[in-house]
């Protein structure tokens, strides 16, 4: 991935930009070959004929790719980043010579709208411009590009010491062509804007680089301009190869942000927070019982599903959506994990906000007579609603918070109500979301199905890790949930979920159990566990939202936010595991 802040592209080990979204995340794709073939736009830059070999990696602290090329005969390595942009997004991508001399290739297809539609392409000096609708896409070029086919080539050769630069730039199409732009100056300045960032990062411990790489991929989701944070900057990216479960991930869910917010907090990132905050309190804005789920990046409400017929799908996975229908879902927990993420911020220094206060009071105003009614559940689920236990232990956590709040404050408002509120939570869970034959919670109330996100229980503090129902339940979790030793999320019954069965491993649930390993004092399998999870990150650190354990690949969407966020927590539980008292998740 290489981004800006407020949209992102994915680059192939092959060389090709094979999606990109523009003007921001959620916007149409003008490269969308992820989810199809070349026709549907993509753009190479690679050797011609046959490559021996392929390295790549990021610069030290930064989102700047170098991708390595050796043929026979020479090797160059070809830099492709996007700056923080400054008023509209560019991509720079420079070839640089290493030995010998290489030929090259160049191939752009631009298709607008996900595809779909062609662009008018004219020249413009070396490179060209392509017009269609509202968008428009200046590409320059220190080679002469050509037309062919409905799509720009060019070819080239490359001798050691030599770069060749190419420059794409979005405009809206109504408005001037920008000023051509230096792509070895651009490279340039977003290393220093990158190692600036990344230089405020307070982890020093072990497997720091695999840390600070997901913080960067975690700023890299967030949007400059307004705060939000999306989930991955993907659609339909399939859960299963070949499956249906293939979902729009380019949104922000409040539940993905809050675990985001967190990580990023702790590891001394405290703007970020301040400017999500702000966006929570935008978006949020009016009803609380109208809290959604998930927003658009600008805090904009109404989100449609539809389907992209034309496009097959990664690997024939159909089909291919755009929008979320789960923005309509009612999921009680995120009450509580904006409690908490709020609560988690004033202990880390961000400074207290009388508005952020009084979004609080009105949330938990409509928690008193909502968190004992059915939801859909921390899954999104498209079966009935039912009364899932995580929910009902994040209401729990949602009162609990608001409690020290006020007990931090000396008293005063609704404290003795929340506070029996909280117990009377607590007692119900306990009573109807515990299986005894089982020995575990179980996934909603009097249910014999587990369920992995109720290895949250001893990270939000509900019951300790001693507690024999906690143990009980880790234990049952690894037995039945456990596949290659990575931890499934929950069974697939399409009576629950209302969708056909068949999913990858959901990798958060893997560090979650991780954790839970920590504070039970089981270190050397916690230890074990995680280093199987960093295992599984591509060449370049980037994880995805779930894994194959039978194609042994990574699949959902990517990279993924949540399963980043969850990696960065976990490094620092386990790191603190042997040099001291394990503190795990919350710091309390």
């Amino acid at each position: 991935m290489i981004g800006d802040c407020q949209t992102a592209a994915l680059v192939s080990r092959a060389g090709s930009i094979d999606w990109l979204c523009l003007p921001r995340f959620d916007s149409g794709a003008c490269f969308a070959a992820l989810l199809g073939g070349p026709e549907h736009g993509r753009w190479l830059l690679a050797p011609m004929g046959e490559v021996r070999r392929v390295e790549r990696g990021y610069r030290d602290g930064t989102l700047v790719l170098d991708t390595s090329f050796q043929v026979d005969g020479g090797a160059v390595t070809v830099t492709d980043c996007m700056p923080v942009r400054d008023r509209v997004p560019h991509i720079a991508r420079v070839v640089r010579g290493v030995r010998g001399r290489v030929h090259m290739r160049t191939e752009l297809v631009v298709r607008f709208d996900y595809g779909s539609i062609v662009p008018w392409v004219r020249r413009a000096g070396n490179g060209i411009t392509a017009i269609a609708g509202p968008d428009s896409l200046l590409v320059q070029s220190d080679v002469q590009l050509r037309g062919q086919n409905f799509t720009t080539v060019a070819e080239f050769d490359v001798a050691e010491g030599q770069t060749v630069s190419f420059a794409l730039t979005w405009h809206p199409s109504h408005v001037k062509t920008p000023t051509p732009v230096d792509p070895l100056a651009i490279i340039d300045g977003a290393e220093r804007q990158w190692r600036q960032w990344a230089a405020q990062c307070t982890y020093q411990g072990e497997w720091c680089d695999h840390v600070l790489r997901s913080l960067i991929v975690l700023k890299a989701l967030t949007h400059a301009m307004t705060g939000g944070i999306v989930a991955a900057p993907t659609t339909s990216l399939p859960e299963a190869l070949g499956g249906v479960r293939n979902w729009d991930y380019r949104y922000c869910w409040v539940r993905d942000a809050t675990f985001t917010l967190f990580s990023l907090i702790q590891n001394g990132f405290l703007e970020e927070a301040r400017a999500w905050r702000e966006w929570l309190l935008r978006a949020v804005a009016g009803d609380p019982s109208k809290l959604q789920i998930l927003y658009a990046v600008d805090g904009e409400r109404r989100i449609i599903e539809q389907e992209i017929p034309w496009l097959p799908g990664y690997e024939r996975s159909a089909p291919v959506h755009v929008g979320n229908a789960a923005c309509a879902q009612r999921q009680l927990d995120v009450y509580g994990e904006v409690m908490d993420t709020l609560h988690q911020a004033k202990l880390h220094g961000l400074e207290s906000e009388e508005a952020a206060w009084r979004l609080r009071c009105k949330l938990l105003e409509f928690l008193e007579t909502a968190w004992n009614q059915p939801d859909d559940g921390i899954w999104e689920v498209r079966g009935r609603s039912r009364h899932f236990t995580h929910s009902k232990v994040m209401a729990w956590v949602a009162f609990d918070r608001g409690v020290r709040h006020l007990e931090a404050a000396g008293g005063g408002g609704p404290l003795e109500r929340w506070r029996a509120l909280r117990d009377r939570i607590h007692e119900e869970v306990c009573r109807h979301g515990y299986n005894q034959r089982l020995g575990a919670f179980v996934q909603y109330y009097g249910a014999d199905l587990l369920d992995a996100s109720l290895l949250m229980i001893p990270l939000v503090g509900f019951l300790p890790p001693s507690d024999p129902r906690v143990q009980g339940t880790c234990r049952a979790i690894e037995e039945n949930l456990m596949e290659d030793g990575l931890v499934r999320r929950y069974q697939t019954v399409s009576a629950v979920d209302g969708l056909p069965e068949g999913e990858g491993m959901f990798l958060p649930c893997s560090f979650w159990l991780a954790d839970n390993l920590v504070l039970m004092g089981r270190e050397d399998d916690a230890r074990r566990l995680l280093e199987r999870l960093l295992g599984l990150c591509n060449d370049v650190g980037l994880i995805s939202e779930e894994y194959d354990v039978k194609a042994r690949r990574l699949v959902g969407n990517f990279p993924q936010a949540f399963t980043h966020v969850s990696l960065a927590n976990t490094v620092r539980n386990v790191s603190r595991a042997y040099v001291g008292p394990a503190r795990v998740r919350r710091e309390r």
